[in-house]
Order: C-alpha cells, then sequence, then structure tokens
C-alpha cells in the first residue's frame, strides 16, 4: 500500500521469471524460501507489544482479536475543521477523470493548492497527461520519482501547486501550506478511487486540516473502480437508470459514503 520501490523484492513460485520473459529481461534463478512466519505471529513473539498510528481506529476489532491489544484515541491538540465532502459517484471512469479535472482548473484558478491521490502510477501519468492538455502545471509523485519526494512535497502546499501521487504522499508526509494559503481554504484532497482499505482513504484525507488548519477531502468514484465492480455497483447502477442521470451527472449524497465505506469493511 506505499506506492513505494520495493529493491530486492522478487516473487514466489516461479512467478518472477515468468514477468522477466515476458519484458525480455534477464532471467534470474528463484529465491529459495528456507522458512517462512506471517507478521502477525512474528509480533506476537514479544513479550510486550505496541504502536502508535493516525488511523489505529479502522482497525481496533483486529488489535484485539489478534494481539489483545486496546486501541486509545488521544485527543488532537487542535479541533479538525476539515471539510470531509460526499463522494461523487459517476456511471463511467471517463466522465470520472474529466470531473477531477474540471475541479483541479477550478482549485487552480483560486490560486490553492490542491493533492490528487491515486491508486496506481498508471492512472498518475494518464491524469498528468490530462492536465498538461489543459495547459496546467503540476507535479507527479510516484515510485518512478521517488528520488524528488522531498522537493515535491516541500512545494506541494504553496499557491496554484497541483501535486498527482500515489500512496507515496498518503503515509506520513506533513505537506505544509504556504501563508495566506488558510485565507484560501487550505489544500484541498482529491482521491481518484476508494481503496480496499479504508485506513488508506483516511491517511489521505488526513494530509489536509493538519494542526486545526482548514483544508478539504473528496473522492471520485465510478462503477467501473476495483471496489465498485466488487461491492454495490449493480443497486447504484439500477438507480441511475431508473432516474435517468446521464453519464457526467453524479450522484452525491452521504448514503453513497457510507455504502463505500461498508463495502471496504467487508473486504477488510
Amino acid at each position: 500500500f506505499t506506492g513505494r520501490l520495493m529493491p530486492g523484492r522478487r516473487w514466489s513460485d516461479g512467478l518472477h521469471q515468468a514477468v522477466e520473459a515476458k519484458e525480455g529481461v534477464r532471467i534470474r534463478n528463484e529465491n529459495q524460501t528456507l522458512a517462512t512466519i506471517t507478521l502477525q505471529n512474528y509480533f506476537r513473539t514479544y513479550n510486550k507489544l505496541a504502536g502508535m498510528t493516525g488511523t489505529a481506529s479502522t482497525e481496533a476489532d483486529e488489535f484485539k482479536k489478534i494481539y489483545n491489544l486496546q486501541v486509545v484515541t488521544i485527543p488532537t491538540d487542535k479541533p479538525s475543521i476539515r471539510q470531509e465532502l460526499s463522494d461523487r459517484i459517476y456511471q463511467k471512469e471517463r466522465a470520472k477523470f474529466q470531473a477531477v479535472i474540471k475541479q483541479i482548473e477550478k482549485l487552480y484558478r483560486e490560486q490553492r493548492p490542491v493533492l490528487v491521490g491515486t491508486r496506481s502510477v498508471e492512472k498518475s501519468e494518464f491524469l498528468s497527461k490530462m492536465l498538461r492538455e489543459r495547459g496546467i502545471p503540476h507535479t507527479v509523485l510516484n515510485a518512478k520519482y521517488h528520488e524528488k519526494e522531498a522537493q515535491i512535497v516541500a512545494q506541494a502546499g504553496q499557491r496554484r501547486a497541483v501535486t498527482i501521487a500515489t500512496n507515496m504522499a498518503g503515509r506520513g508526509t506533513d505537506i505544509k501550506p504556504e501563508d495566506g494559503v488558510e485565507t484560501l481554504g487550505g489544500l484541498f484532497v482529491i482521491g481518484t478511487e476508494r481503496h480496499e482499505s479504508r485506513r488508506i482513504d483516511n491517511q489521505l484525507r488526513g494530509r489536509s486540516g493538519r494542526q486545526g488548519a482548514p483544508g478539504a477531502a473528496q473522492f471520485y468514484v465510478c462503477l467501473q473502480d476495483e471496489l465498485m465492480r466488487i461491492f454495490g455497483s449493480e443497486r447504484i447502477a439500477s438507480l441511475m437508470e431508473r432516474l435517468k442521470i446521464p453519464e457526467d451527472e453524479p450522484i452525491e449524497h452521504p448514503w453513497v459514503t457510507r455504502a463505500l465505506e461498508r463495502a471496504q469493511q467487508q473486504v477488510e
């Protein structure tokens, strides 16, 4: 889920060799696994366990069931005033990405910084291509450009900054808004797809509105997204068909957001 390169990691059971053959590179020998242990069992070999994360509450049941650990929620130093807007759901991926580009254009005109989270390198580069065609300056943060990460993150809170990123920017990244940005509404975070894990979505949301600063977050989803294909798309699709909603018109309602969160809980 990190969106980062993992040097030295190789798939097992001949899968890596098959990919090497497909890509026409040198096929290396398969690693030999002498022993394995799950992370859960490995952690339980320790007498004392503790941890700290900003998204532990969504996994409270797992911590209790597997490790017999209670999750304690520590109140924030300052109350959060981040706007968490309802998800916007479209029928087709094309309409979804066009709506995302339209929102980015609006925020760019308002001189407001925007962080756009994508699930893959492919999707981040697809959005980048659309922005280039519209003439909107932006930066891309994904596994291909990881060496520029510090520089990109440092500039992501400036006026008119448009940053397209994979999960790299969603974890442990503190984007500091430029002076005066708070009066514009702060950093606006756009998620282009719901992840199977609520924790990943919450981490992306948490890039804006930090330390009591203003900010906003909103997810754009479509019925062709992976999570929607697995859960719930038929019901929503039939509703949109009955209401004769055009492809480029979204459904935006709190019950849609709740339905997506229930789907994520089923996956988890």
